[in-house]
């Protein structure tokens, strides 16, 4: 009796023993799981997309909840150097654990200890340096452009060239270049015409400023005209004048139909022109100086009596005006009457946004006169060699204005002509329009 008994009482001082081992494994493991539970189940606030330009779709800014202090059973392996994370304190963040010092900013390398960080392609960033990376400035003041009243990033851009800028400049009075329409970067002055449009560098590089240099371009669009088969044989001047000039001689002509803001004008009056005699010099301020203009008398001995244009524009532009005019010309020296706006604006247009063609797209006045007439000789442009990217892009942009014009005369009739001579040629549109004063 007293050996069962004491058996008894041994086993029970064993069990006892394997309970209290039992107990704080167990203990230990429910910490350990805490821990990962609480990692697990922290909440992200919702990440917001911040629409930059120039940084891909799947990049934003994100409030991350704070990195997670976790106590550790040396079970873990860091992200960031992928040691062992030890008995000692690591983070808990974007689906990883790190040591405190090797969660770090992939822009400068410091460790990340702030409530809230960015992330960029999956690589986490100070607030400050992802800003300094990612948000876009002003092309115009060159500040980081602000925030609205959402938090969101809000800014103007210009269609085509994409300049970036705070939307207060709309309403500052920042002047734009009167040619390619882009607002003058306070670290940039632009040039200041006598008439008060402002003159961006690029744009003046090639801007034709007197009616001696525009006789080249003059020419050249002349043998673009012959090579479709479409040669004015009168001997129509040219002048380039100011801005006051050829709003004084719209106002004496009684035909053409005309922008609010006219660049060219066909004439058919006899009147007394100032044209620009000498290429005017840049002065103090980025002023235009020293202009010297002389008086021209028109006489009328045939339906066009001048061709005016406005000084002070980029030799792609000041073509696409001329070729413009030199159409209005063709028509009325042709017997073209009584055509409606749409279909006379509309038509020349296209020959306008041709030439643009040949100048940039096709690279030579023959390329586009031969798509047009079988007979068409391939006239070379005075300004050989390769045009400058700039100019390129100029051309471009004055082609887009050509083609989104959203005036009924200008855009709508452009639209139409080009339609028409697309499906019909450019000869076969012209006989329709002069026998029905419509477009095929």
């Amino acid at each position: 009796m007293d050996r069962a008994i004491a058996l008894s009482l041994a086993e029970e001082d064993q069990n006892k023993g394997k309970a209290i081992d039992n107990d704080y494994s167990l203990e230990e493991d429910e910490q350990l799981a805490r821990a990962l539970q609480e990692s697990l189940n922290t909440e992200s606030p919702p990440r917001q997309n911040v629409p930059v330009e120039n940084v891909p779709s799947n990049t934003f800014a994100a409030k991350e909840p704070p990195p997670q202090v976790f106590p550790s059973s040396g079970l873990r392996t860091c992200a960031g150097c992928q040691n062992p994370i030890g008995h000692g304190r690591f983070l808990s963040c974007m689906g990883s654990v790190w040591h405190p010092q090797c969660f770090r900013c992939f822009a400068c390398n410091k460790p990340i200890s702030e409530y809230e960080f960015a992330m960029h392609e999956d690589q986490p960033y100070h607030r400050s340096c992802y800003k300094e990376f990612f948000h876009p400035k002003c092309d115009v003041c060159n500040n980081f452009i602000p925030t609205n009243r959402n938090g969101l990033i809000e800014y103007r851009a210009h269609p085509f060239w994409m300049q970036k800028y705070c939307p207060f400049h709309e309403d500052d009075g920042t002047p734009r270049c009167c040619s390619c329409e882009r607002m003058e970067p306070t670290e940039t002055k632009y040039i200041t015409l006598d008439d008060g449009r402002k003159l961006c560098l690029e744009c003046l590089n090639s801007a034709i400023m007197d009616t001696p240099e525009c006789q080249h371009l003059y020419m050249d669009i002349q043998e673009f005209f012959e090579g479709l088969n479409m040669k004015v044989e009168q001997q129509v001047p040219l002048l380039l004048v100011e801005r006051q000039a050829l709003n004084e001689a719209m106002e004496t002509e009684k035909n053409g139909h005309h922008l609010p803001e006219t660049r060219g004008l066909c004439l058919s009056e006899e009147q007394i022109v100032k044209t620009i005699l000498r290429r005017p010099t840049i002065g103090p301020g980025n002023r235009i100086i020293d202009m010297i203009t002389g008086p021209y008398k028109l006489s009328r001995w045939c339906e066009v009596t001048a061709i005016l244009i406005l000084y002070g524009l980029p030799r792609l532009q000041t073509g696409s005006i001329l070729a413009h005019e030199m159409m209005h010309a063709y028509l009325r020296l042709k017997g073209y009457r009584n055509l409606s706006p749409e279909v006379e604006e509309g038509i020349c247009q296209v020959l306008s946004h041709m030439w643009l063609e040949s100048e940039i797209i096709l690279g030579s006045h023959g390329n586009a006169a031969s798509a047009s007439s079988s007979s068409s000789s391939a006239p070379t442009s005075s300004k050989k060699g390769a045009k400058t990217e700039f100019e390129k892009k100029l051309g471009a942009f004055i082609k887009h204005q050509i083609e989104t014009d959203s005036s009924e005369a200008y855009g709508d009739g452009f639209r139409a002509g080009n339609h028409a001579v697309e499906c019909y040629g450019l000869r076969r549109t012209l006989d329709h329009i002069k026998i029905t004063g419509s477009f095929p």
